[in-house]
Order: structure tokens, then sequence, then C-alpha cells
């Protein structure tokens, strides 16, 4: 028996201490940095802790913002955007391409999308012109 309850405590332990991004529930979660509630699929990010937490957004910017204020001193283990061209498939972020163009809208209003990587961006931005940024370059951008 007591193998039992030392098995089923270990368990919990384990699945308690699952470093992993959430699903994002499109049209009822709220997004972590400006409380409205996300249903952009092509706009969504996320970021998740060392520890395991989650927290989401409505907007890369968001994201972003949140990074440089509430969490500038923790590690995190993800940080993911939507592919504007798939959207609802979250992407790592590091990787991705990201334009602002003022025909692409975003929720928050910085008109800042994400790409799988660069050759899907200039592809958007010959469509949809702008400004092309890397992972760092977005984050000065968007300097608070």
């Amino acid at each position: 028996m007591k193998q039992f309850i030392f098995l089923g405590i270990i368990t919990f332990l384990l699945a308690s201490c699952n470093v992993s991004p959430q699903p994002i529930n499109y049209g009822s979660d709220a997004c972590h940095f400006c409380d409205m509630t996300i249903v952009d699929r092509q706009h969504a990010s996320q970021v998740v802790t060392a520890k395991g937490r989650a927290y989401k957004y409505d907007a890369i910017e968001c994201m972003v913002h949140a990074l440089q204020d509430e969490f500038k001193d923790t590690e995190m283990a993800y940080y993911l955007v939507a592919d504007f061209n798939k959207p609802g498939e979250l992407i790592d972020a590091t990787k991705a391409t990201y334009l602002v163009s003022e025909q692409l809208q975003s929720p928050m209003g910085a008109n800042l999308s994400a790409f799988l990587n660069e050759e899907a961006g200039k592809k958007a931005q010959e469509k949809f012109t702008g400004d092309i940024y890397s992972w760092k370059e977005i984050q000065d951008h968007l300097k608070l």
C-alpha cells in the first residue's frame, strides 16, 4: 500500500512540474498584460517560465511589454507567437521574423505580426509593405 501512495505522490509531482506551453482557449482566455479576451488567432502569444507557469497574450506587443516590465528578471522556457500564415499555430518567438505594417492591424495597435522565418516575413512585406524585424530588434522597437 505504501508503494502505491509513494508512486501516486511521485506521479503528481512530476505532472505538476510539467514545463510546456498551454492551449489558448480563444474567446475565453484573457490577456495577462491588458486583460482583453484573446480572440485573434493570428496575433496571440505566450510565454512559459522555467518553473512551468504559462502566460497568454492577445497580441505580441503585450507579451513583449510584459517581458520588459513584469518578467524582466524571470527565466523563461518558451517564448511563443502565432504564425500569421497559420492562425492558432504557435512558433518559437526567438526564431520568428516580425513585420510591422499598417495594413496588418494587431489587437493592441502596434500593427505587428509574426512569421515562421525570414522568407515568409519578406513575402508578406512584399504584399503588405512595412518593416521587418528580428526577435531582438522587435523588442528594441517596442521599448516601454
